[in-house]
């Protein structure tokens, strides 16, 4: 598929593992700035997922439907160099939410290597709602873990594969 300059596409990479309500609120942002969103469901073999890739990409697709309504989205799976998969899927925009000024340090680290990498991808950093501030999905699985409720931090389909996990 080729994109004219006009287009806007937006990529959202992360692990989503699992998607939580703070993803869902980048999402939705995120969707408002372009006309096309990819959302790039991350490998990552050195994280250790507790979701298969396979689930991992199947709660994004469940999460995103609404969306599609709006503008075109889709959800794909990369490994890799994050900036060799934006020039493979069209991208001139990388999305990323910050939670902290910890978030900050390492998100501007990646935002300037990128831009070495490529000065024609723009890093888009949308901060954090304030009630999603502390959502972390390592959080969210520990909490799940110890019997917690996680309900207030991840959809209730999360929140089903979760306790299925778990228990």
């Amino acid at each position: 598929m080729t994109h004219n300059a006009k287009h806007r596409t937006a990529l959202y990479p992360g692990t989503f593992d699992p998607m939580t309500l703070g993803h869902l609120d980048i999402l939705k942002r995120a969707s408002r700035l372009c006309d096309r969103l990819v959302v790039g469901v991350a490998i990552n073999r050195s994280k250790n997922p507790l979701f298969p890739l396979s689930e991992r990409v199947e709660m994004v697709e469940n999460v995103v439907e609404p969306f599609r309504d709006r503008i075109e989205v889709e959800v794909l799976p990369f490994e890799g160099l994050l900036i060799h998969f934006v020039e493979n899927v069209g991208a001139n925009m990388i999305v990323r939410g910050l939670r902290a000024v910890s978030d900050f340090e390492y998100e501007f680290q990646m935002a300037g290597m990128n831009d070495k990498l490529n000065p024609n991808i723009e890093t888009v950093f949308l901060m954090a709602d304030p009630q999603f501030q502390t959502i972390a999905s390592r959080l969210v699985k520990e909490i799940a873990r110890l019997g917690g409720d996680v309900s207030q931090f991840v959809t209730p389909e999360v929140e089903l594969r979760l306790k299925d996990k778990f228990t």
